[in-house]
């Protein structure tokens, strides 16, 4: 077996290029940017208007089965498809999602892909970066503020402290700070109201973040953010409280994409993270688009499964964008299909069991009724589909054979076997021919349902095509909201599904292809702002906590000032 040394290790062995030679590689002069140091820089948005001429590049979207507790190496997918379309001699762009230091520090580890097929640098990259999140971080809080000062100084537009949904967030995993009181120690410091905070990433702030399309656009979506009630049930927004105004300015540089590279010297645009299990999951709409008009071939990747961060992507991001893409990567693991099969008992922070690791044709087999699921959602939606096999040391020929078999069988183009992790670009020379092949292929793609359904008629939709459900049943909290939604006007929203990823379904023990039940909805909530509504499927954590061993304990500085433990 080949030695891999650490993602850190090699990410510190990397010789980066200058960014000033990443953008022009792409056709971007020094006045395009901002730099932030030496590697990295922001992208002007002029450049939209400076390239508009340009025919646009081929969308391909990475998306995944039904993913074990660790993840499947998406993002390594990602990135290593991105450096073999470099191998075969494309201009090709990635762009991806910016971590939380939520996850860097907890257990699940960051979100700039692994082994030799990573972007860089990848320290500041997973810890602050270029600010993007602190400054959503802190756009939201004064809207917080200004919801307590303006009930606590006279009230002026009536709010029912009741009603107020909107949290202070924060990019630190910490379970205490999930419910709690603010306003106490006397008049002076507030009105007294249980409230909470989230993740930093779960704020409406970032989902506007990463669909708006210009800084005026942002300007108006954050202004039209419902944050609580009046007494008489009227909404309340960020725009009603002259908050919106001040919000942008905070968050005028941090609209600007972000521009980095992958080992290889690809150019990567990382912008925003939305949680993809509550919000959309999807890196910026303005990332994409510029992109699209600086290479052949943009490679973007959507949160979790296909039943979650692509039925979003299409649904959500391409119906409000316009995007368009030519091709949809599902990638799965043979050892996240033998646990589909029946087999261990996944648990993030332990060893995986033993039998994961040996050959089991029969549990394999049985668990492929989830990918052949995950294949048939792509396809429903009109585009080509390619299968990526993220291939670990354990996984045997006869393995992957059957996976191919079976994947071609349910309507995918090809399956690839990929080793991108130990070998980088060249683990992924015949994937990125297939894929380049597929984009050529005629695409006929449509929305999974039109804007003019009413709120329970999409949820059904969803509920039946892509959870594999036989119908839904509602909540009366749900019940009552889905009413008012209406009554608001906001019914011709697109849903954004809050649900577990770690099944098909909204109950993570039901794992495979889930069939013969009923899906729950317990409440529904509005992001008017970021042009969604979401749903609530089973209980759904926006801020986390910390493990017994969480990552943190392993991140330190050595003598010679360098980071050591950090993946």
């Amino acid at each position: 077996m080949k030695y891999v040394p650490s993602d850190l290790e090699i990410a510190q062995a990397h010789q980066m290029k200058p960014i000033t030679e990443i953008a022009k590689s792409i056709g971007l002069s020094e006045d395009d940017i901002d730099l932030y140091g030496k590697y990295k820089a922001k992208i002007n948005l002029d450049v939209l208007r400076k390239f508009n001429d340009r025919p646009q590049g081929k969308l391909i979207d990475i998306t995944a089965i039904t993913p074990t507790p660790l993840g499947e190496g998406k993002t390594v997918t990602t990135i290593g498809l991105t450096q073999g379309l470099g191998k075969i001699g494309k201009k090709v762009i990635t762009t991806l999602r910016q971590p939380s230091m939520g996850p860097v520090f907890g257990i699940k580890g960051g979100a700039a892909g692994g082994g030799y097929s990573q972007v860089v640098p990848m320290e500041d990259i997973n810890i602050h970066f270029t600010g993007d999140i602190h400054a959503v971080e802190a756009a939201n809080n004064l809207l917080a503020a200004m919801i307590d000062t303006s009930i606590l100084l006279g009230n002026p537009l009536h709010i029912d402290p009741m009603t107020v949904m909107w949290n202070r967030v924060l990019d630190t995993n910490d379970r205490a700070l999930r419910d709690i009181v603010v306003g106490l120690g006397g008049k002076e410091n507030g009105y007294p109201r249980q409230t909470g905070f989230d993740m930093a990433v779960a704020s409406e702030v970032m989902a506007v973040l990463a669909l708006a399309d210009s800084l005026p656009d942002l300007r108006m979506r954050l202004g039209r953010m419902i944050v609580a009630y009046t007494y008489d049930g009227n909404p309340v927004t960020a725009e009603d409280l002259k908050a919106a105004g001040a919000m942008t300015v905070m968050m005028k540089e941090a609209i600007k994409p972000n521009l980095v590279q992958t080992l290889e010297g690809q150019a990567c645009i990382m912008h925003a993270g939305p949680f993809a299990n509550i919000a959309h999951g999807q890196s910026s709409v303005l990332a994409d688009k510029i992109a699209l008009r600086l290479a052949d071939y943009v490679v973007t990747e959507s949160g979790f499964g296909s039943d979650l961060g692509m039925e979003k992507f299409m649904d959500i991001k391409c119906r409000q964008s316009g995007l368009r893409p030519s091709c949809v990567v599902l990638t799965c693991t043979i050892r996240a299909l033998k646990m589909h099969g029946g087999l261990g008992n996944v648990v993030a922070g332990r060893p995986l069991p033993e039998e994961l690791t040996k050959e089991n044709l029969a549990a394999l087999e049985k668990g492929c009724a989830n990918l052949i699921h995950h294949i048939n959602i792509a396809s429903s939606y009109g585009i080509p589909v390619v299968v990526s096999i993220n291939r670990f040391t354990p996984d045997t020929d006869a393995e992957v054979a059957l996976v191919r078999k079976m994947a071609l069988e349910a309507g995918a183009l090809g399956a690839y076997p990929i080793t991108v992790w130990a070998d980088g670009g060249a683990g992924a020379v015949e994937l990125a021919e297939a894929v380049a092949a597929a984009c050529e292929k005629p695409a006929d793609f449509q929305l999974l349902y039109p804007d003019d359904l009413n709120i329970k008629e999409k949820i059904e939709v969803l509920a039946k095509r892509i959870y594999n459900a036989d119908g839904v049943v509602y909540e009366p909290l749900a019940e009552r909201k889905i009413k008012q939604f209406e009554a608001l006007g906001l019914g011709h929203l697109p849903i954004c599904m809050a649900k577990t990823h770690l099944s098909i379904s909204h109950d993570p023990n039901m794992k495979g292809l889930p069939e013969n039940y009923i899906f729950p909805i317990r409440d529904i909530r509005a992001s008017v702002g970021a042009g969604f509504l979401y749903p609530l499927a089973g209980a759904m954590r926006t801020m986390p906590g910390l493990g017994s061993k969480p990552a943190a304990h392993k991140v330190d500085i050595d003598d010679y000032g360098r980071t050591v433990g950090l993946f």
